[in-house]
């Protein structure tokens, strides 16, 4: 077996980090969550918003966002950070065993891998979930076309 210098505090290290990791995970998502509403659409200022008034357009863009909701488009965000998360905690379990496997120890590796892909795997998700499904944002801009708006784009 090799013989690393230092290697026992490596993994005392390793050890705590992955028994913090729940709680740096919770307080990265509660600081990360005041900043994550999701995203609206952007208007172009043409006539249709100069002649109904900030109040009105905005009623409008959320009856839009409403019938998006309502119509149940599939939208599955939770999900998709949950597949995230399981995937790249997958793919941190295998690279940590192969590097484990090199350092002697490819089970305390793995565990390792699967802890830090999984970990970035959720925050990863957790950020791009401000991201509305294609579909739904498709129907809102439709919606909105309809009221006589044009999307520019999603902020």
């Amino acid at each position: 077996m090799l013989s690393l210098g230092g290697s026992n505090k490596m993994v005392r290290f390793m050890t705590r980090f992955i028994h913090a990791l729940p709680a740096l995970l919770g307080a990265v998502v509660l600081l990360a969550l005041p900043g994550c509403s999701t995203k609206r659409p952007v208007l172009y200022p043409n006539h249709q918003i100069a002649s109904t008034g900030p109040e009105l357009v905005n009623d409008e863009v959320d009856r839009c966002i409403q019938s998006a909701k309502d119509y149940d488009l599939g939208e599955r965000r939770p999900e998709r950070v949950a597949e995230r998360t399981v995937e790249r905690g997958t793919v941190g379990a295998a690279a940590g065993a192969a590097g484990g496997a090199v350092w002697g120890n490819p089970g305390r590796g793995a565990a390792t891998g699967a802890a830090a892909g999984a970990a970035a795997g959720f925050v990863r998700g957790v950020f791009r979930s401000r991201d509305p499904d294609p579909l739904h944002k498709r129907y809102v801009e439709i919606c909105l076309r309809n009221e006589g708006y044009q999307v520019i784009g999603w902020k």
